[in-house]
């Protein structure tokens, strides 16, 4: 059993054609047809079957795979490590992140990460809170950056910033001339929030029951920037991190399409950490990004 049979192995299993996967190792397509039966003989299992055009993995073949992702991932990581020694000024950082850090604090670590480690490359990858915690779990990244700790035994979290939440209304809204309010006094107003299982969510969830409510969602998104759309074309309120320069008075930007207004009755932050596996080495670049951020922070200002 060769490692490139078992990433066509991989391949074939996550849809693509046996011709897609020879031609990407190189081979015939009846030379890797082989290769597969040679495998199944080798585990002792039929690994597919076929439906229709396309194979699919049997029981035994979901199983096999989730051994064969570990030995594959494995061996990239130790690859990748080994490559880091030799040349301890390059290698990869993987890093995965909440969508709505992708906007300013991804880039500021990366480039100040860059102007001292101009070879290292970047595996980047964005998810929710849970989908973050998985690519850790499953070592398809060595580094997370979140919006909350996720609780779990085998990762390790540091708080790295707090970063002040607004409750976002319309330019035309009845509270939109005002620059603090209690956020009981929006009660009453249709909330646009991210879907369940993003941290910001959450945190709107929890602000809202502390200032005695629970919110009425007019919609779910996946995404900060089409909450604050939504908050644009007036079809409601929002509790989302506030753009560079845009908690300045009304008077100050009259043409801005969303008033951030501050809350007194809640303490309207989230915490955002990087977290890494408790149980597994970083690489040296990975370790180096790592520390960077640390270093770096909280020298990177969140948006005020």
């Amino acid at each position: 059993m060769d490692l490139q049979v078992l990433r066509s192995f991989r391949a074939v299993a996550e849809g693509v054609t046996v011709t897609e996967a020879a031609a990407e190792a190189h081979i015939t397509q009846p030379a890797l047809s082989r290769a597969l039966h040679r495998l199944e003989n080798e585990v002792g299992a039929e690994l597919f079957q076929r439906v229709g055009r396309v194979l699919r993995l049997t029981p035994a073949g979901r199983v096999f795979k989730e051994y064969v992702d570990t030995v594959l991932d494995g061996y990239d990581r130790g690859r990748r490590a080994v490559a880091e020694v030799v040349d301890p000024d390059s290698g990869v950082v993987s890093l995965a992140f909440l969508h709505t850090l992708g906007t300013w604090l991804v880039p500021r670590l990366v480039t100040g990460f860059r102007q001292r480690f101009a070879a290292v490359r970047f595996e980047l990858h964005q998810a929710d809170e849970n989908g973050l915690a998985q690519h850790l779990l499953d070592a398809t990244a060595d580094l997370i950056i979140t919006g909350k700790d996720p609780g779990h035994p085998s990762i390790t979290w540091r708080r790295l910033l707090v970063e002040p939440l607004w409750l976002a209304v319309p330019a035309r809204h009845r509270l939109a001339q005002r620059r603090r309010v209690r956020l009981a006094e929006a009660a009453a107003e249709q909330f646009i929030v991210l879907k369940p299982g993003y941290g910001l969510r959450s945190v709107t969830e929890t602000l809202c029951r502390q200032a005695g409510f629970s919110p009425l969602v007019a919609f779910e998104g996946e995404e900060v920037e089409t909450l604050r759309g939504l908050v644009t074309a007036g079809l409601g309120v929002s509790l989302i991190p506030a753009p560079p320069d845009a908690t300045a008075a009304p008077e100050a930007n009259p043409d801005l399409p969303v008033r951030y207004l501050s809350l007194t009755d809640v303490r309207a932050a989230r915490d955002i950490g990087i977290a890494w596996p408790a149980s597994r080495t970083l690489p040296p670049a990975g370790r180096r990004f790592l520390d960077h951020a640390l270093d770096a922070l909280p020298a990177v200002p969140s948006p005020r």
